[in-house]
């Protein structure tokens, strides 16, 4: 029986009226949807299923537009009449029509449509990670001051994840990255005879900005990717939610020990990227602009000293929590399919490198400010 409706008006004088849903309201019978025709003036109608009705999506995309347009001139639709089934196939049906319209307007919004989206997705962004930080700071904080009760074998773990196995790329990028500020400075410098001064330009950048930028942005992309990766596979395969059930925090076993390990390992990698940055800035020197190993070596004291060092490796934690962080909460957040996976593993990606330049530039105003 094709689909079909019928109005029927209220028995007495101030009642709504009724809308009968009736036939079978399946793909193979909608070659065109049926009108849902209501008398002229009417305000209020309930909506009702007779016995029999066939309803699949289909059907109910076509009665949910049917009904919208009546709401539209102004008639209010009950449907309370309905069966639970066919109620709840409307519900989820109507949630996912609520997302065509927007795309639609997304389509025709321009420039101005564009800022107002990336403003709201940058502030939803930005409560969600100072969520975490709150997250951080109501429950690490009690672990913090009774560290028996910390998952030590998980944070070594992490550590040995996030941190040694770094070592490798992190030591030969800081040394290539140590050759070319060499190579670029010290090509300026030359033409002035003053190519001692390369270990100036070496030693200062590499201890107090590049080493332990480049480290947080290598970790970023390696560690923190990684964390929301595992997150977020853990969101889709439900064992967060059976953690929860088991009524353990997944906050003190997955989050917290990755924000103590990146803060434990991140400064030690630094430590290395100082020392293979200007390990590669002594052998371009050396070989390249006639400077002294030894010269090279004893100037460096002279040039830096722990201070200098120090206002570098202070930054390495504050990356770590941030990085950290950036990445648990977006695989926190994943929801659906695997590829909601990649694109939570992109976005922490994004936003950790993001966030990690910000926050440099931000120590460097303050050690302007300071005078340091």
């Amino acid at each position: 029986m094709a689909a079909s409706a019928r109005w029927e008006p209220a028995a007495r004088a101030g009642e709504e009226g009724v809308l009968r849903v009736f036939g079978s309201w399946k793909l193979g019978y909608l070659r065109d949807a049926p009108a849902l025709a209501v008398p002229t003036g009417a305000q209020r109608l309930l909506l009702l299923a007779d016995d029999g009705l066939e309803l699949d999506t289909a059907g109910a995309c076509a009665l949910l537009q049917g009904l919208r347009r009546l709401q539209r001139d102004g008639v209010a639709v009950d449907l309370s009449g309905l069966a639970p089934a066919h109620a709840r196939l409307l519900d989820l049906v109507g949630g996912r029509m609520l997302e065509q319209p927007q795309r639609q307007i997304a389509a025709h919004a321009g420039m101005l449509g564009d800022i107002g989206r990336a403003v709201c997705v940058a502030w939803r962004e930005a409560l969600g990670f100072l969520s975490m930080v709150g997250w951080l700071a109501w429950e690490g904080a009690p672990l913090l001051l009774r560290p028996w009760r910390l998952r030590w074998r998980e944070v070594v773990a992490e550590v040995e994840v996030g941190g040694l196995r770094a070592v490798g790329i992190i030591g030969l990028l800081s040394f290539l990255i140590g050759m070319v500020m060499a190579y670029q400075g010290g090509a300026t410098l030359a033409t002035y005879g003053a190519n001692l001064l390369i270990v100036n330009l070496v030693a200062i950048i590499t201890l107090r900005e590049m080493a332990p930028l480049l480290t947080a942005i290598l970790v970023a992309g390696r560690t923190g990717s990684s964390y929301a990766a595992q997150i977020g596979t853990m969101r889709i395969t439900e064992e967060i939610d059976a953690l929860r059930a088991l009524a353990l925090s997944p906050f003190e076993i997955l989050v917290l020990p990755k924000v103590l390990a990146l803060v434990i390992a991140l400064p030690l990698l630094s430590l290395l990227a100082d020392a293979m940055g200007l390990l590669g800035g002594g052998v371009v020197a050396a070989l390249g602009f006639g400077v002294p190993w030894r010269q090279y070596l004893l100037r460096i004291p002279q040039v830096v000293d722990v201070q200098t060092l120090m206002l570098g490796l202070v930054k390495a934690p504050v990356f770590a929590v941030v990085i950290a962080l950036v990445g648990c909460l977006q695989g926190l957040r994943v929801r659906g399919s695997a590829a909601a996976v990649g694109r939570a593993a992109t976005t922490s990606v994004v936003q950790s490198i993001f966030l990690v330049i910000v926050i440099d530039a931000a120590f460097s105003v303050l050690y302007k400010m300071m005078g340091l």
